[in-house]
């Protein structure tokens, strides 16, 4: 984590184009059961006669929408979403789904995605749960799946064709954290400043952008004596997008100085910089564990269109000021610069895995 904060003029771009996904990656998709027969697309959600504002439980408006669909449209879609729920959650196990019902389809016309959030209810109990529908993205479905691979969370997502499915990820918004925990009685704040620091240096080293704390959720986990924290991303569209290198580091974001201020008030230097480390070894053990698949995402990545020409430029030229290292200035896309970041961040702890062919 750096010493300055330099957080105000952060911006991520306020549109991100939807990119395609191309043969390669719908191949890789497909050899490692990610692509599937789905029976209701995400195009198939636009036919809603109309939406009403959603509000909270405080009965504030939200950025989602109830979507409301006529009796005939509404039967196809609940079965078929009611089925994807089914693959989200029992590989296609259809003998569990005759008490399981679609409760609400809300939609959100916020950000890029423009997703919508499917809450399935099981009739014997009321209990709930949700998932989500959006446009498929390559960039998003890079980071989701280098989220999968290279982070301590495993997600668990579908494409098919242009849809992308997504499982719920639960948590506490780290807006909402902010608010109601992280002052709180009961919080742990080097504890946590351990894991904002973690997930900061996470961030960094994958390249997965616009962290701010709307964009990610706080898993509380009570532990002995104690509690400890995971922070998890829920937002991939900004994977290896902008130009700006501090649009990769949640330091930066003004959203997230409730953390950064919790961070250097607990930790010194040379805690933040052994957490860093920890890190950055833990990352270099998942990858020599997935070696020859990263090394195949990589590969596909590097020569896939997912950025705009200017800021590959720039994140190439700023990144090589930050290390020293000319090697990112050959970089033409930004899955080289990646595989570049990947190997300059995690260059010392490397060694500590014996020396294969790989990334």
């Amino acid at each position: 984590m750096y010493s300055g904060t330099n957080i105000e003029n952060n911006r991520p771009s306020k549109k991100k184009p939807i990119y395609p996904v191309n043969v390669n990656l719908r191949r890789y998709l497909t050899k490692y059961g990610r692509e599937v027969k789905l029976p209701v697309s995400y195009a198939d959600l636009f036919h809603f006669r109309y939406t009403l504002p959603l509000k909270d439980k405080s009965g504030n408006i939200t950025a989602w929408q109830q979507a409301s669909y006529d009796m005939h449209e509404w039967e196809y879609l609940r079965e078929g979403l009611v089925k994807i729920y089914a693959i989200l959650k029992t590989e296609g196990d259809f003998n569990f789904i005759s008490h399981l019902d679609v409760e609400r389809i809300d939609f959100c016309n916020f950000g890029n995605s423009q997703p919508f959030r499917i809450r399935i209810v099981n009739r014997f109990n009321d209990n709930y749960d949700h998932y989500y529908i959006k446009q498929a993205d390559a960039s998003r479905i890079y980071g989701l799946e280098l989220e999968h691979i290279l982070s301590p969370n495993r997600i668990t997502y579908f494409t098919s064709g242009q849809t992308l499915i997504e499982e719920h990820i639960p948590g506490v918004p780290g807006d909402d954290f902010i608010t109601k925990y992280l002052n709180a009685p009961g919080t742990n704040p080097v504890r946590f400043a351990k894991e904002f620091v973690k997930f900061n240096e996470r961030c960094f080293i994958c390249l997965l952008g616009d962290m701010r704390s709307y964009n990610f959720v706080v898993d509380i986990t009570p532990d002995i004596e104690d509690v400890q924290y995971r922070i998890r991303a829920i937002d991939f569209d900004q994977q290896c997008y902008e130009g700006r290198k501090n649009m990769y580091l949640p330091q930066f974001f003004k959203e997230n100085y409730p953390f950064v201020e919790t961070a250097f008030k607990h930790l010194n230097k040379e805690s933040i910089e052994q957490y860093q480390a920890e890190e950055r070894t833990n990352v270099v053990f998942r990858l020599a564990a997935s070696r020859h698949q990263v090394k195949e995402l990589l590969d596909i990545m590097s020569v896939d269109d997912i950025s705009k020409p200017e800021k590959i430029s720039q994140l190439k030229i700023e990144l090589a000021n930050q290390f020293h290292q000319v090697a990112f200035l050959k970089a033409k896309t930004m899955g080289q610069i990646l595989k570049t970041q990947l190997k300059q961040t995690l260059r010392k702890s490397l060694k500590l895995v014996p020396k294969k062919r790989g990334v």
